[in-house]
């Protein structure tokens, strides 16, 4: 059984653990902070080598290069598609390639439709009309009440050279049931069938009736049923006139009632072709945009590869070692870097594919109107830039001196894109008015004049901007060094600091791992005698009986050797 002073060291030895939990975890927390510490001081050590850096100017005005040059890629694919339609916008509605009777008739050409020339149509059919000096058609009004429009001499002439004639014993004459003047006058049929499929069907068996030359003169250019339905000024009808039987009214009738039928029925089927040719102009517009978008895409698409190899192609000339195997190794970088950016570079290319859609439909000047957005848009992100970096938390609270001239670094930056954008536009004029034949355009790439303005643009500003940046940078980088040295000194005296309470943290542990061991060593001794002592007070009481002097004599020995 213990006694209570070796309780009391037990209780001592479990205070001394909890302790010990204690500057463990004060050892780990102090580790931890110190590789924290070591992480910032990587950090300013690295950003000291970048401070004066003119990188940023440099990806300014390439990004900006980078975007007007696909504006005139997209640009340019819109222009070539509306000169390869005939100079005609985007326009895929259903009235611009289906040409519709009501609207021939108003003159809506279905201009876009590239199986049938309605505007030919529609040109050669006003032709036959006669119109007054405001270019109106006249008018006369039939023996039937009806309006028309009056025919120019000659309009007939086309019909009656290939119309089969009459019998001369007979006194007959060929007659065009549905006449030759009611074709010329029909908007349908002018709208959706030849001249020739229209010849064909008046002089047509379907349509030819042999009648009495005298009825024929006083039938002209009106219907049979207008015909033998009025009379004439006297009130007479050609029944009476003419002694027509009831047995040949009919037959006149039916005559007309069965060519009308067909010229209906080939009129519907000329239509019907007018709607599929319209169809199929319509998919071949589409077809032919989609190609011209789809090569922006493969355009812009190839174009961020070659900028990502010329980039990394720069970074290998930079490098110390310059060999085939360094070479092949950047380029796989770049294409590594292709391959990560090609989710935003989708987003891009539609971009691009949208601004050749949207040229097509209202022209070239889609390009201006973009250049002009990135000029503010250029213009914004400099001034949101310099706002951003004076309401950071870090530079609050430091003077004028100090953030003033890094807001001028930004809003140079953003000016020399800005101006990149201004100088070439007015390069490119100037040299389209001295060599006009810098202003033709090369298919994909848009005209030399447009090229050479973008690069001598960037050029100039980039070399301007970077002038002024630099006069800035050289006042801006002593005070960022300066800034910069001082925090690692502030970052180092943090570090020695972590470091001795560290080492104080390690030696408290060694010393009281060393209090511990002679504490343990003590009590096992204190114990060990007591055990002892006890073991031999019951032996010496055993046998004091037979060896008094001598057990006595022992055991002081024992008792001093113990103590």
């Amino acid at each position: 059984m213990l006694t209570s002073k070796n309780e009391n060291a037990v209780l001592d030895a479990m205070d001394f653990e909890a302790k010990e939990v204690s500057l463990d975890e004060l050892e780990q927390s102090l580790e931890t902070e110190l590789e924290e510490q070591f992480e910032d001081l990587t950090f300013l050590q690295e950003e000291r080598e970048h401070i004066n850096n003119p990188d940023h100017l440099g990806e300014t005005i390439l990004n900006v290069v980078w975007e007007q040059f696909m504006n005139q890629v997209a640009t340019t694919a819109g222009e070539d598609f509306i000169k390869e339609n005939r100079g005609l916008h985007l326009d895929l509605r259903k009235e611009a390639h289906i040409q519709t009777t009501e609207n021939f008739a108003k003159g809506k050409i279905a201009k876009h439709n590239t199986e049938i020339d309605y505007q030919q149509r529609y040109d050669d059919w006003q032709s036959n009309f006669v119109k007054d000096e405001n270019g109106n058609v006249v008018t006369h009004q039939t023996r039937a009440g009806k309006e028309e429009a009056t025919l120019v001499k000659g309009a007939r002439k086309a019909f009656d050279d290939g119309r089969p004639t009459g019998s001369a014993e007979k006194h007959t004459d060929m007659d065009h049931t549905v006449s030759a003047a009611e074709i010329i006058r029909d908007p349908t049929a002018n709208a959706h069938m030849t001249k020739d499929e229209q010849i064909a069907f008046a002089n047509s068996d379907a349509n030819l009736n042999e009648m009495d030359s005298s009825l024929n003169r006083s039938k002209g250019d009106m219907s049979m049923t207008d015909w033998l339905d009025n009379p004439n000024s006297k009130g007479q009808k050609p029944n009476e006139i003419f002694d027509i039987s009831a047995e040949d009214d009919a037959k006149l009738r039916q005559k007309d009632a069965e060519a009308r039928d067909e010229y209906e029925k080939q009129k519907k089927e000329a239509e019907q072709k007018s709607i599929e040719a319209g169809k199929k102009s319509q998919k071949e517009e589409a077809f032919r945009i989609g190609g011209k978008a789809l090569r922006t895409a493969l355009m812009a698409i190839l174009a961020a590869l070659a900028k990502e190899v010329i980039g990394k192609l720069v970074l290998w000339l930079k490098s110390a070692e310059k060999s085939l195997n360094t070479l092949l190794e950047h380029i796989k970088m770049a294409i590594r870097s292709f391959v990560g950016k090609l989710k935003g570079l989708l987003v891009s290319t539609s971009d691009s594919v949208i601004t050749t859609i949207v040229t097509s439909i209202v022209g070239p000047v889609v390009g201006t109107v973009k250049k002009v957005f990135t000029l503010l848009k250029q213009g914004w992100q400099s001034l949101k830039e310099a706002v951003q970096y004076l309401q950071k938390p870090e530079n609050r609270g430091k003077p004028l001196s100090y953030l003033l001239p890094q807001v001028g670094i930004i809003v140079v930056t953003g000016l020399s894109g800005i101006g990149a954008i201004v100088l070439g536009e007015f390069i490119e004029k100037g040299l389209v008015a001295l060599l006009p034949g810098l202003g033709v355009n090369i298919p994909i790439l848009g005209s030399p004049a447009n090229l050479i303005g973008m690069l001598m643009g960037a050029i100039v500003c980039g070399v301007i901007g970077a002038i002024a940046i630099n006069l800035i940078n050289k006042y801006v980088a002593r005070q960022q060094k300066n800034a910069n040295l001082d925090a690692q000194i502030d970052k180092k005296n943090e570090i020695l600091q972590t470091q001795d309470k560290l080492i104080e943290v390690k030696v408290q542990k060694m010393v009281h791992t060393k209090e511990d061991a002679l504490r343990t060593m003590k009590e096992t001794r204190e114990q060990a005698k007591d055990i002892i002592s006890e073991a031999m007070a019951t032996i010496f009481r055993e046998d004091e009986e037979d060896n008094p002097d001598s057990l006595s004599s022992t055991a002081d020995d024992l008792a001093d050797l113990l103590s």
